[in-house]
């Protein structure tokens, strides 16, 4: 998988990337990350990549042109899956779109800054919208680190046991069950006795019967999807 971000601060993005998991799946070759500076896409001596708005109104705009730019110049290379932009307003990430995501094989991320992309952009070059919650940050920078590892830690060797991703929270709509580890006794609180029995049917049965009950107390909006 290839993954192309289009950013204003790349500076913010190195550091996700050259730790733990995500620095391990680059280095096997697993999957390639590379920050495109939308300054190095305009020509003026100001680099201005944003302006005001048309109609007045507070806040700035970031401009088409360099977008177009740097989007074009990337599609002349290869083709592209989606071209994603990273804002408050859009599709909220879930399990299921991280899923769909993993099995593609080249990405574009643009992020959002000042109060965001003219509205040409969306309309001519992003082919999918996606927020990390129903709230507004700076830029969108972290919010491509978010979708990154979501997406990044699902391919094929990037975990050591490729098993265990099937059994996060949300895979299911359903959260994930307690899980303990030793010792089977500290100060008293003891880990429950179906999962040191040995009986492997009865602990997968218990396990799912904890993940709804999780799920019916913590976030019954999700068994509404059932």
């Amino acid at each position: 998988m290839r993954i192309d971000i289009i950013t204003v601060v790349p500076d913010i993005l190195k550091s996700p990337f050259e730790a733990s998991i995500l620095k391990r799946a680059i280095e096997k070759g697993l999957v390639e990350i590379h920050l495109h500076n939308l300054r190095d896409y305009v020509t003026d001596n100001y680099k201005q990549i944003d302006d005001y708005q048309f109609g007045g109104g507070a806040g700035m705009v970031m401009m088409i042109e360099p977008i177009d730019k740097c989007i074009s110049a990337l599609k002349a290379e290869r083709n592209y899956d989606e071209v994603i932009y990273m804002t408050p307003d859009g599709e909220t990430l879930k399990q299921g779109m991280a899923n769909e995501l993993s099995l593609k094989e080249n990405l574009i991320i643009l992020c959002g800054h000042y109060k965001g992309v003219d509205q040409r952009v969306r309309e001519h070059f992003v082919t999918r919208e996606i927020s990390v919650g129903d709230f507004v940050l700076s830029g969108g920078e972290l919010g491509a680190a978010v979708l990154c590892d979501a997406v990044i830690r699902l391919l094929p060797g990037v975990l050591g046991n490729e098993t265990s991703a099937l059994t996060d929270s949300f895979q299911d709509n359903l959260l994930a069950p307690p899980i303990y580890t030793r010792p089977a006794d500290y100060k008293g609180w003891k880990v429950p006795e179906i999962l040191t029995s040995g009986n492997f049917p009865k602990i997968e049965e218990w396990r799912e019967e904890q993940a709804y009950e999780r799920t019916k107390k913590l976030r019954p909006d999700l068994l509404k999807d059932e």
